[in-house]
């Protein structure tokens, strides 16, 4: 599978080679493809799977559906991040595979607390449309995660 991602974006790559180095390229493919992803399933989940009513858990737990379905996305787009990252994008990184997970977990669960309170902020306070605050809250996080991977989760460690 690795190999058929490799050879499919490297088939593309001549097109940004004059813009970006095959690092970054393949970041911004992964990414921008879980990205999609993300937002499909977040648009599907909240127009079709929640349609658009509060999710009642308990008598005293219950989700807005943006948060629904914000939830459901991410539990699909989690792991296929990490998989992408782990395997596509940063592959010298020489950390053990058990740290990437741990460190690609709290990048996540801060990643979570961001687009919760982006998704927060811009649906309930500026009145933004839930799948608009989605897309703003994703170029937000994406951008905080790619400098976040590249500097600790997924970093080379310097060989003493």
């Amino acid at each position: 599978m690795r190999n058929l991602i490799l050879r499919f974006l490297d088939f593309f790559y001549p097109v940004f080679k004059p813009f970006l180095n095959r690092k970054t390229y393949y970041y911004a493919a992964c990414g921008g493809a879980n990205m999609l992803l993300d937002l499909v399933l977040y648009f599907i989940a909240y127009q079709f799977i929640f349609d658009k009513e509060i999710v009642q858990i308990t008598t005293d737990l219950a989700f807005e559906p943006y948060i629904a379905a914000f939830l459901l996305a991410f539990a699909i787009t989690f792991p296929t991040g990490f998989l992408l990252s782990k395997y596509i994008v940063w592959t010298e990184s020489n950390i053990k595979g058990r740290v990437q997970l741990f460190r690609y977990f709290l990048l996540v669960l801060v990643n979570l607390i961001l687009n919760y309170a982006l998704l927060k902020t811009f649906v309930e306070i500026f009145h933004f449309y839930p799948t608009i605050s989605k897309a703003l809250t994703i170029i937000i996080v994406v951008t905080f995660s790619y400098l976040s991977q590249k500097h600790f989760t997924f970093k080379t460690k310097k060989e003493s």
